[in-house]
């Protein structure tokens, strides 16, 4: 286990490093450089729509390594996507900017972050499940959480990488090239990735089926369609929480407050290395009190905090901004930490790829598509105090909190008993 965990956590940094990456150049660079026509606030707009694409990309990911991985096995899943996925980070680092082509830039980066969003979409369920199908059933939420520690990884090492070039190199180097050797580093990310899920070996669940789903999707969809909306619809909050924190306030921070970047992306990472950290714990205490209170806490959690951080980033001040974002992140993990765990117990073996795929993904066209876009909006019509930031994010944990209300519980109550049944 520790060994099959480190490589499925590895694996995940990787790939959500390759799609974190994008974001951090989106709220910073990618404007100007290839929507240079518009005004600042237009180009963040149609920066944040490229990015946005990759969350559609994404359930589509998902049903097709899902159709892959309920078919051929869990570890195929992980080498095609990060294949995939990184080749496509690394050509994102070679598009010319508009300047170069003209409108076939912005074309080349929606195609791009498209593919990138594919092969996330297939990384998640291919790591969870070989995690959640090796682990013992009374710690499957601790085991299935280090593919979960995987993005605050990725985050962390893709703004790293984005500070030190920022913080040492002038502006008209960043602009120049600087911005593009983040997406290179993918490549060499992608390689070592692979070396270290060349020894994986298949899921024992999978061995076990005797019958696949000849067509997955299909069966999720005419057998689990209100698990489908109901755990898309409670994964929302979270990414609206992770990329209203990562994203949309690194853009609004630099642009709207005039906080430096390096200022902006020490307070974000300081609060993504505390929720990375306390992934652990918190699956923990889903494996000893279940998965459904966590995640009902943390939508309650997230609907108290949401109206604090926004009035903290509203200061500029670097110890409120952290604060306020830690806060908000601690809410988001106190969801997350046991989703792993989760979502594969609500569905049986034959279909358990694409159903916890799909819905980990919906939960991202929802929550992480949109946030940027309509905070990015609502904040510029707004005073001071993004207010209107506030409200959307609140009624989304909200849903959230009802969608997690109407789930099943799914922690086993004793080794071996309902470990492989679905619990609804």
């Amino acid at each position: 286990m520790p060994r099959l965990a480190a490589a499925s956590l590895a694996g995940t940094a990787i790939e959500f490093y390759d799609f974190f990456v994008y974001g951090t150049a989106a709220a910073l660079i990618l404007g100007p450089l290839f929507f240079p026509t518009f005004s600042p606030v237009a180009g963040t707009l149609a920066a944040f729509a490229t990015f946005g694409v990759g969350f559609v990309a994404r359930p589509l990911g998902s049903v097709l390594f899902g159709h892959i991985g309920d078919r051929r096995g869990r570890r195929p899943v992980l080498v095609a996507s990060l294949l995939l996925t990184g080749a496509s980070t690394v050509a994102v680092g070679c598009v010319p900017t508009y300047d170069s082509i003209g409108v076939v830039a912005p074309l080349l980066l929606l195609v791009l972050r498209f593919l990138q969003g594919l092969g996330l979409g297939g990384e998640w369920g291919g790591a969870v499940l070989l995690a959640v199908e090796h682990a013992p059933a009374e710690r499957r939420a601790l085991w299935s959480s280090f593919p979960q520690v995987g993005p605050a990884l990725g985050f962390l090492l893709a703004n790293g990488v984005v500070l030190g070039l920022s913080s040492t190199l002038t502006e008209a180097q960043f602009a120049a090239w600087g911005w593009r050797v983040p997406f290179w580093a993918a490549g060499v990310l992608a390689v070592v990735g692979l070396w270290l899920r060349s020894s994986l070996t298949e899921s024992p669940s999978f061995l076990e089926i005797d019958d696949h789903a000849r067509v997955p999707l299909a069966e999720v969809v005419r057998d689990h369609w209100r698990l489908l909306l109901l755990t898309g619809g409670g994964l929302a909050i979270g990414y609206a929480i992770f990329y209203a924190v990562t994203t949309w306030s690194l853009a609004y921070g630099t642009e709207q407050l005039g906080v430096s970047r390096s200022v902006m992306l020490t307070c974000i990472m300081g609060a993504v290395l505390v929720k990375g950290a306390l992934t652990p714990l918190m699956a923990l205490l889903g494996d000893r009190y279940g998965r459904r209170p966590l995640c009902l806490t943390g939508c309650a959690a997230a609907a108290l905090w949401m109206f604090p951080m926004v009035a903290l980033l509203a200061t500029g001040a670097p110890l409120p901004m952290f604060l306020g974002f830690m806060g908000a992140m601690l809410a988001f993990i106190t969801m997350f930490a046991v989703i792993a765990a989760y979502l594969p117990e609500l569905y049986e073996p034959r279909v358990r790829c694409t159903g916890a795929a799909v819905g980990y993904n919906l939960g991202g066209v929802v929550g992480g598509a949109l946030t940027p876009i309509v905070a990015t909006a609502l904040a510029e019509q707004g005073g001071r105090v993004p207010w209107g930031v506030a409200a959307y994010l609140t009624a989304i944990a909200l849903l959230s909190l009802g969608c997690f209300a109407l789930l099943p519980e799914t922690r086993p109550v004793r080794v071996g008993a309902a470990a492989e049944a679905p619990a609804g």
